[in-house]
């Protein structure tokens, strides 16, 4: 795969502040997240890497329990934003500048690997995530949330006009804003190629199944603590969770290995 055809964040690093983590989408789909990596917050200290970091918020929250971070970033400037993150919250990490599947192959196995909102911006989505999810070590577990095709069709069709053709055509994936994603994954087909890896399915979450669908004149007009309450409420159920805006996996990987892997992430570079 050629690493230069995945898109870098360099340029958009101040707009993913102001539209993505300073926001109520933001904060809720860190808190959902959360919720599905709570049980890590209590366990002996595991080896983590965040395949594709972004600013690391969420490695930083797994580093305050104790946990070895690894993380990675294609963007020089969000990997820096990473960084003095964790600098300033006083954690160490190991810091990689460069895709996550070019480092696969330059690193150990790890207990837990995040793929987050990673997938949908590369130019070969699977063949990538091949790759990073075979660098879970056999009981280990991969987060893996990303941009759902579900929401994608169903929204632009809401919204109707001429979006209805580019939908019936299928002709309508790269056609987005700058931070809208090229390669959206459907929720059943990520699942059916980690089932052939041999992962099994944890925990399923929708990212906001209600919100991104709402007019702007009914979310001014809603008590946003109401409207996330009825997000924690339907976010994992059945129909619901397959259309959130994103969707998140957690996964444990049940193939069996005669090796007892015990590789170390790496060193500080």
């Amino acid at each position: 795969m050629n690493a230069k055809q995945d898109r870098n964040f360099d340029d958009l690093i101040d707009r993913f502040e102001t539209r993505i983590y300073d926001t109520v989408k933001g904060s809720w789909r860190l808190q959902l997240l959360q919720e599905d990596l709570q049980s890590f917050t209590d366990s002996p200290p595991l080896d983590i890497w965040d395949a594709g970091c972004g600013q690391g918020q969420m490695s930083l929250w797994l580093a305050s329990f104790g946990h070895r971070l690894t993380l990675c970033d294609l963007s020089s400037r969000m990997l820096e934003k990473a960084r003095d993150n964790f600098s300033t919250a006083g954690f160490s990490a190991a810091f990689h500048h460069q895709s996550a599947q070019s480092l696969a192959v330059q690193i150990g196995h790890f207990d837990l690997v995040l793929c987050h909102a990673v997938v949908e911006w590369l130019a070969d989505p699977l063949t990538s995530l091949r790759a990073i999810a075979d660098k879970v070590r056999p009981g280990g577990y991969l987060s893996l949330l990303f941009y759902n095709r579900n929401a994608m069709v169903y929204g632009n069709v809401l919204r109707g006009g001429w979006r209805l053709k580019p939908i019936l055509e299928d002709s309508y994936l790269g056609k987005g804003h700058k931070l809208t994603p090229p390669n959206p994954q459907y929720p059943h087909e990520l699942i059916a190629e980690m089932q052939t890896m041999g992962f099994e399915l944890r925990a399923h979450t929708g990212i906001r199944v209600f919100h991104d669908y709402m007019s702007k004149a009914a979310r001014e007009n809603s008590d946003m603590t109401a409207l996330f309450e009825l997000e924690k409420r339907y976010c994992r159920l059945p129909t619901y969770r397959d259309m959130g805006r994103y969707v998140h996996l957690l996964l444990q990987n049940t193939a069996y290995s005669g090796q007892d892997r015990q590789e170390t992430p790496g060193s500080i570079c």
